[in-house]
């Protein structure tokens, strides 16, 4: 008889936790970029509060000489895997000491390197047979956060209640930052500029 109470319970508390949790959306003005996309909208370290980062690994792709996405935020502790879908060699480094300057050498195509960004960090992203390329790899310390789309969109979802700073980091442009707070839906708007 217990455990029949308890099943319900437990699926009632879970349902109630989930209620709380709310949501970020608005848009970024990108000042002097070709449009809005690639702003990265995220909520800034949490006092007392430290996140698993994901075990499922996230993925940059090298196809038609780019990289695929361009900005890829992630939580620290996050690990990358970058895969080479070009029919020549490709290398992935960053000059960056916040991401130990790793270097996973070249690779043919259908391979895959790997890279575990364990701290706080913006991290560019090259390639040293191919100069042109170049992607950005954000991490951050709390798992809400968003890219923009070309119209400055973006929505960050499942924000537990409360009152954060948001900060937005651009590629090309200066980044900004506010208090925001969450009591279900919220809303911000940004503009970074030169």
């Amino acid at each position: 008889m217990t455990s029949r109470f308890f099943r319900p319970a437990a699926l009632m508390l879970a349902v109630a936790s989930t209620a709380y949790a709310g949501s970020i959306s608005g848009t970024v003005k990108c000042t002097g970029a070709r449009n809005n996309a690639d702003a990265v909208v995220y909520v800034d370290a949490i006092p007392d509060k430290t996140f698993p980062p994901p075990s499922e690994h996230l993925k940059i792709d090298q196809k038609d000489m780019v990289f695929v996405p361009h900005v890829l935020p992630v939580l620290v502790g996050t690990t990358v895997d970058f895969l080479n879908s070009d029919n020549v060699l490709h290398n992935v480094f960053t000059p960056d000491k916040c991401a130990e300057r790793f270097n996973l050498g070249s690779w043919p195509q259908g391979q895959t390197r790997s890279y575990t960004f364990k701290q706080q960090c913006e991290a560019t992203l090259l390639c040293n047979v191919h100069p042109e390329m170049e992607a950005f790899v954000i991490v951050v310390p709390t798992p809400f956060f968003a890219v923009t789309d070309k119209s400055g969109s973006y929505v960050i979802k499942n924000v537990p209640d409360g009152e954060y700073t948001v900060r937005v980091w651009h590629p090309r442009l200066k980044g900004t930052s506010r208090q925001v707070t969450v009591a279900g839906e919220a809303t911000a708007a940004f503009e970074v500029k030169k």
